[in-house]
């Protein structure tokens, strides 16, 4: 029998199952040891579940949209004077449990693809040797309900975040919640306070006021979204507050305590506001601390991040890293590809390293907010020479018939050769609209070659077309 190469990964999200499949597709022995499940909080508490619970916010939306926009009016009791009135509500407890069921599903798929594909799961919690052995394999030490070691020639660290909490905002899983709680509730909070107006928050804070929770957001930065184009936070915040959010920009929560069936959040001015509930979402830690990282080599950031070059390495031979613990794009898909680099690069397969402007990201807002390569910012702060056009949705004639009012394209390119270099769409459903201008992005594609690519008309995607077609002709030196 003919050497086999022997793969521990530690953690089972994204990063850690797509590099289990890859490294046992290419002959590895492959083991993956998890504590949760397989798909790790991505399927678990976190991507999954919480773009289920969105789903059935956007059924809500379009219902509470329905009558002013298409005229179209729901069956009920309702007078005829409050037709426009909410005449739909929604149990979140069926909700939730429709959001959990989802998830173990998907959880279970992934783990009988990866047993199916030869790899080992193996149910526990794991940290490194702090040397190799002389043959440059290290032993991986597994406790859980049996303790085990393995030896590794390679290993993955795949071991994910957490939610980051305030001290003075401990959350109780009942009355203040973090991310991973929201789940359990039975009944819809009436008076949601957001802390955090991030992606996470922004996306819970929507969610929640479509499906009938009184919300408030408090934001720290002078807008929502600090992370994301200007241009399209303003038109989410501007969404939100139309539709009763109530916004606190500035405004930087410091503790947050129950009195009663009460919660009181306390913001750095001395202003208190009260609500029934609060979600905490002011970020993510890493999982990095206690596996015995340091001791082995591993080098880690000053917010405990593990440092990786382009193909995943760390700074201790034969150890990779991948997803969230690394700090690079907390993205779903951005942690799937860094294991897939590790495994084709440490077992001798053709790989490109990580080319993060080609990376497209999504928040599912009500409208969602998607984003590819160079952005407005780099643009502005001198990053990149280019030229930038949008164009809002009011002028698309399919955003007309559907009653969309939010939202634009916007096209991103290079002053002399037309190359397009980024984008950004503001719109419902932007997550299947960004595909096109991504493949154009990874291609180097032109805005003459978009432009003269056949959309369907109508179309939202015609916009992309359009806005393509503005840049074409508003080129330096060409035909106006």
């Amino acid at each position: 029998m003919g050497y086999v190469t022997r793969i521990v990964i530690i953690g089972g999200g994204p990063g850690g199952y797509e590099a289990a499949l890859v490294a046992a597709q290419l002959g590895a022995e492959v083991t993956v040891v998890d504590c949760d499940g397989l798909g790790g909080a991505s399927v678990l508490t976190d991507c999954v579940p919480s773009k289920t619970l969105i789903a059935t916010a956007e059924v809500m939306t379009t219902f509470d949209s329905s009558y002013e926009e298409l005229g179209i009016i729901v069956a009920d009791d309702t007078p005829p004077d409050k037709q426009a009135a909410r005449v739909v509500g929604v149990d979140l407890g069926k909700v939730n449990a429709r959001v959990k069921r989802l998830a173990l599903a998907q959880s279970d798929d992934i783990t009988t693809n990866v047993t199916r594909a030869g790899g080992r799961v193996v149910r526990g919690r794991a940290s490194v040797s702090p040397q190799q052995a002389p043959d440059g394999s290290r032993t991986v030490h597994v406790t859980g309900a049996a303790e085990e070691e393995l030896v590794a020639d390679a290993v993955l660290l795949a071991t994910g975040g957490s939610p980051r909490e305030l001290p003075d905002a401990q959350p109780d899983g009942e009355r203040i919640l973090n991310w991973k709680q929201v789940y359990d509730l039975d009944e819809l909070p009436e008076e949601l306070i957001v802390v955090g107006s991030g992606v996470t928050g922004a996306e819970f804070a929507g969610a929640y006021q479509a499906l009938g929770s009184r919300v408030t957001l408090v934001s720290s930065r002078d807008r929502v979204l600090p992370g994301e184009d200007p241009d399209a936070a303003a038109v989410l915040e501007d969404v939100f507050r139309r539709r009763g959010m109530n916004v606190m920009s500035r405004s930087r929560a410091q503790s947050a305590k129950r009195v009663g069936d009460r919660v009181e959040v306390t913001l750095d001015d001395g202003r208190v506001i009260t609500g029934s509930h609060c979600l905490m979402a002011v970020g993510a830690v890493p999982n990095t601390r206690g596996i015995g990282l340091e001791e082995a080599g591993v080098r880690l950031t000053d917010s405990g991040h593990i440092w990786t070059d382009k193909v995943s390495r760390t700074s201790a031979p034969g150890i990779y890293a991948a997803g969230d613990c690394t700090g690079v794009f907390a993205l779903a898909s951005v942690a799937a590809m860094q294991g897939r680099i590790a495994m084709y690069h440490f077992l001798g397969e053709t790989v490109a390293p990580l080319r993060l402007k080609t990376v497209s990201a999504n928040v599912f807002t009500d409208p969602e907010i998607a984003t590819v390569g160079y952005q407005q910012s780099d643009v502005d702060e001198g990053r990149i020479d280019a030229r930038v056009m949008k164009l809002p949705l009011l002028r698309n004639p399919r955003a007309k018939m559907q009653g969309v009012r939010d939202g634009f394209v916007k096209l991103v390119c290079r002053p002399g050769t037309g190359i397009v270099v980024g984008g950004v769409v503001v719109a419902p459903r932007a997550s299947e609209l960004i595909h096109p201008i991504s493949i154009a992005v990874d291609n180097n594609l032109t805005v003459e070659q978009i432009a003269k690519a056949f959309t369907v008309y109508p179309s939202l995607s015609g916009s992309i077309a359009e806005v393509a077609r503005q840049l074409q002709a508003s080129k330096p030196g060409g035909d106006d």
